[in-house]
């Protein structure tokens, strides 16, 4: 009988242990879940990526598919990757290079896809019909492999080497978000604006001791690829905080009118990772159920011009208000998003906060740094000492010739160099290769060249490498690089929750309305109609904003007001509307972006579109409003008294006049109007008799017959003020016809009374228009440098008759800045 002591003849030499299965199973188990947290489902905080999309990415680097190359099969791409380095299935490597491509999952997408890469109701085709090759910004990913940056490995059969992680330009993790299910434990991160999370991190760089609520000021919250609004952001700070937290989004809605007796909510955006089908589906369950009322059709004229465009039907007698307020409630048009910042650091999974994700790539960037710069060390002191052999070699030719033709062989004329020149073996080896043809006098004159430029290299990264403050300085700057070359404008709206039409019918599990102190801030219109909120804190940030805000966008107004005091909107029509600044996207002052606010005419809910948000003006001041309008109507409205209604008519319009301009201001300042044929006017504020609301004005400035007028504003006594002045050919496209611009000082212009004709301000050539002479102020450089960079501009204190400096392409920034 066959027993473990005396095994069947089949199994004799054989070795049997007996294995207690629980503990097997326990160590099998646990073997298994270290290699999908490890190996699988986590992120590295360091560059963010998982180990296939690492792989990917490296391996697309080492086909040579940069962007100025053409696109090559998915397919070819995916069969690499898994025969040189993941030795897993193809449709896994796919997904991940699928969502790499995907811009509305990646907040910068690693690769550019042609072909259909799928959308967040359909799925991509298959691999051998797309095509890829990396985006820029996944060069800046991989950026320095070949230096040393960082550690490689082995692949998984031991014939090729992989990195370990990548040298991450800028902070992926945060910027791009991920998302994964391993054994035991999940992770879920929101995309982030690249611009604040580098402007973030440059400041951990610079301040190691931050504080949470200082970070925050660069990152406020989230930013979606898709854009939608954020409601609520205690559960971001928790987020941050902890690693933990949640948010809820939004869908951007209007109302407007789909037809002549009928009007609809219009979808433009929609919550992270929600499809349009999937928010028409949930409509109609809801209306079949009885659930939804008041909703007629849904239509989906989405296309790729417009992008999404959801148009929601509401029948006649419901109010869009409270049909919008159950859409939030039953379908994803609201939607909420878990963070469980979960990432790999050290081999091992930890849930970190904002604070901690940032120090992990700040160290890990300045540990790449020093390698790259201890890399490119070592290469230049070896080419410095190549040089430096070449050199002496170079001064005593021919006697090196003598040396090597009466040398018995190579091995020999190598010793021979070396006692003779006092050479190293690898100078000698050097000369020894050396081609005739280096030996002129030219090339002479370039070795003592480069070795100077090399000198020069080789002190500079010494001063790198000996100095923490000098690399954490470097560091910083290609930060700055990356968000210049990558950053975009914020998408996605933070607000604060607030009660709402239907929010007493709500259940019990509706989140609770959040409530903020009704804090000092200051509100910016821009020149292309956003409206953004800074909270003022210690002080205010208007040379901070000079300098951040975004190219061809300057500040048309502003005001200091507090986030809850009703404040008024005046637009072209004359009509003044009330609203409060708390609903309005909060922005940090030091990364300021007057491109991520939101259009003034949405919030507003404006007429129509050729209704436009003129200026800000404070309903409490016990300053008057200043109105100028197109046919030369002044008009001063007497501060207070105005309505408690959500909008009031200001000023009675003549048929075909509109408002161009508005200032609140003293009765010192001075009122200045510029008309179309180049006529300036200014007189004093205080020859304005302050009217009522129904009052139509009186008369400002003489126009002749064709004139109008195209600028009003103000200018307070004792500043030093300036004009710029624009003309060219109307009919030309900004940027592409040369014009004529003049700054001149506002004292050239001297003061005439109201309801004269002013002065000439600029000199027409032939063929030219007044194309903008529509600003005056205290800092042209502020509004003509919408970025913050220098512009060509004609030399301050210009004749104000002369017709000004020729002008190229600038014509189309200032145009747009100013107009």
């Amino acid at each position: 009988m066959a027993t473990p002591e005396n095994p069947p003849a089949e199994f004799q030499g054989e070795r049997i242990e007996d294995v207690d299965v629980s503990a097997e199973m326990q160590g099998s188990f646990l073997e298994y879940a270290y290699s999908v947290i490890y190996s699988r489902a986590l992120p590295d905080a360091r560059d963010g990526l998982k180990p296939v999309q690492r792989r990917i990415l490296f391996q697309m680097t080492e086909m040579g598919l940069r962007p100025d190359r053409g696109h090559v099969k998915s397919a070819r791409v995916v069969g690499d990757v898994m025969g040189k380095l993941h030795p897993h299935g193809d449709a896994s490597i796919y997904d991940a290079m699928v969502r790499l491509t995907q811009d509305f999952v990646m907040r910068v997408p690693l690769i550019d896809g042609h072909g259909n890469f799928g959308s967040l109701d359909d799925g991509p085709a298959a691999p051998r019909y797309t095509e890829a090759r990396l985006q820029a910004a996944a060069l800046a990913m991989t950026d320095g492999l070949d230096e040393d940056v960082v550690d490689f490995v082995p692949n998984y059969d031991n014939q090729l080497t992989q990195p370990e992680v990548l040298p991450a330009a800028f902070p992926n993790l945060l910027v791009n978000g991920a998302s994964g299910i391993a054994v035991g434990m999940a992770t879920n991160m929101a995309p982030h604006n690249l611009i604040e999370v580098i402007g973030a991190a440059r400041h951990l760089l610079e301040h190691p001791d931050a504080t949470l609520d200082e970070l925050m000021e660069f990152v406020p919250g989230p930013d979606l690829p898709t854009g939608g609004t954020i409601i609520g952001l205690a559960g971001i700070r928790d987020a941050y905080a902890t690693g933990r937290g949640a948010f809820k989004t939004r869908a951007k809605v209007t109302v407007e009118n789909i037809s002549a007796r009928k009007s609809g909510l219009v979808v433009t955006e929609l919550p992270y990772l929600v499809g349009p089908e999937k928010v028409i589906e949930k409509i109609k369950d809801g209306v079949g159920s009885k659930k939804l009322s008041g909703i007629s059709d849904v239509t989906d004229l989405t296309d790729r011009k417009h992008g999404l465009r959801l148009v929601i039907g509401i029948k006649t007698g419901f109010s869009p208000e409270a049909v919008l307020e159950q859409l939030y409630r039953l379908t994803p048009l609201e939607d909420s998003f878990n963070i469980n910042n979960v990432a790999l650091v050290d081999g091992g999974p930890r849930t970190l906060g904002l604070k901690e994700l940032l120090q992990v790539y700040v160290d890990h960037r300045l540990q790449v740094v020093s390698r790259r710069s201890a890399f490119r060390l070592a290469r230049k002191r070896e080419r410095l000492h190549l040089v430096e052999g070449l050199l002496i070699a170079i001064l005593d030719i021919d006697e090196v010739i003598q040396v090597i033709r009466t040398s018995d062989d190579s091995e020999q004329a190598r010793t021979r160099l070396i006692e003779v020149f006092d050479l190293s073996q690898v100078q000698a080896e050097y000369i020894l290769e050396l081609r005739l043809r280096r030996l002129t006098r030219f090339s002479r004159i370039e070795l003592e060249a480069e070795r100077d430029q090399l000198h020069r290299e080789i002190e500079e990264l010494e001063e790198i490498l000996a100095s923490p403050a000098r690399l954490r300085a470097l560091v910083s700057d290609e930060l700055e690089d990356a968000a210049e070359r990558f950053g975009t404008p914020r998408r996605t709206l933070l607000t604060e929750a607030r009660p709402s039409v239907a929010t007493a019918s709500r259940s019990s599990r509706t989140a609770p309305v959040l409530e903020i102190a009704d804090t000092p801030c200051r509100v910016y219109l821009s020149t292309t109609g956003r409206a953004v909120r800074v909270d003022l804190g210690e002080g205010d940030a208007e040379s901070s904003v000079a300098r951040r805000r975004s190219k061809h966008d300057a500040i048309r107004a502003s005001l200091v007001t507090t986030s809850r005091t009703e404040i008024g909107a005046v637009t072209n029509r004359g009509r003044l509307i009330r609203f409060t600044a708390v609903d309005l996207p909060s922005v940090p002052s030091s990364s300021l972006q007057l491109a991520a606010g939101t259009r003034i005419s949405d919030y507003l809910a404006l007429a129509d579109k050729k209704e436009r948000v003129l200026g800000l003006v404070s309903l409490d001041s016990d300053a008057a409003v200043a109105l100028g309008t197109a046919q030369g109507v002044v008009k001063r409205v007497a501060p207070g008294g105005y309505p408690a209604k959500p909008e009031v008519e200001i000023i009675s319009l003549k048929p075909g006049d509109e408002v161009v301009g508005v200032a609140q201001t003293s009765d010192e300042a001075e009122l200045v109007f510029i008309s179309s044929d180049t006529q300036l006017l200014h007189f004093s504020a205080a020859a304005v008799r302050p009217q009522g609301l129904s009052a139509s004005g009186m008369a400002g400035i003489n126009l002749s017959a064709s004139a109008r007028v195209l600028f009003f504003g103000a200018v307070a006594a004792g500043d030093d003020a300036v004009v710029v002045t624009v003309s060219g050919r109307s009919d030309a496209l900004p940027g592409t016809d040369p014009g004529r611009a003049k700054v001149s000082s506002f004292d050239e212009f001297p003061g005439k009374g109201r309801a004269t004709g002013g002065v000439r301000s600029h000199s027409l050539l032939k063929g030219e228009d007044a194309l903008l002479l529509a600003w005056a102020g205290t800092d042209p450089a502020a509004a003509v440098a919408a970025d913050g960079a220098p512009r060509t501009l004609p030399s301050r204190g210009a004749k104000r008759d002369a017709s000004g400096t020729p002008l190229d392409a600038v014509i189309g920034s200032i145009g747009e800045t100013l107009r």
